[in-house]
């Protein structure tokens, strides 16, 4: 069975960086699945989905990597083709990636103890966003 929901976000924008771990597990409650694989997605070309240690540490460390690797200031030619401001946005985002597959095991996320659902939001401005849940399981 195929179960699907949406989860919708108001970001910050510039690597806001938000828990979605409550949302996810309570889409899951809401299947009635008991096993199985949450697949979520976010839609969008500047936004990420991936797991962390959602502390404050972590939440400064990954933009910081991020920087070094695609930094703000850098030239993109996206920027020059639409000029607007964000390709460091999309390459961020396409780095990370907008999936995410976590299995379940007896109605709960097999997450580790100290590993969290993030979404990131790398664009330039603050967002709504939206992620589709798709739950498979028995």
């Amino acid at each position: 069975m195929v179960h699907t929901s949406r989860v919708d976000l108001q970001t910050k924008g510039n690597d806001d960086i938000i828990d979605i771990t409550p949302q996810i597990q309570q889409s899951v409650l809401e299947s009635g699945l008991i096993n199985g694989v949450v697949v979520a997605f976010v839609i969008g070309s500047t936004a990420a989905l991936t797991t962390i240690e959602y502390e404050p540490g972590l939440v400064a460390d990954l933009p910081n990597a991020l920087e070094r690797i695609a930094p703000r200031n850098a030239e993109y030619a996206h920027e020059a083709r639409w000029s607007d401001d964000n390709g460091h946005s999309h390459v961020r985002a396409a780095l990370i990636g907008p999936t995410i597959t976590v299995p379940f095991v007896d109605g709960n996320l097999a997450l580790g103890a100290w590993q969290q659902i993030v979404l990131i939001d790398f664009d330039t401005r603050p967002r709504k966003r939206e992620v589709v849940v798709q739950i498979l399981g028995d």
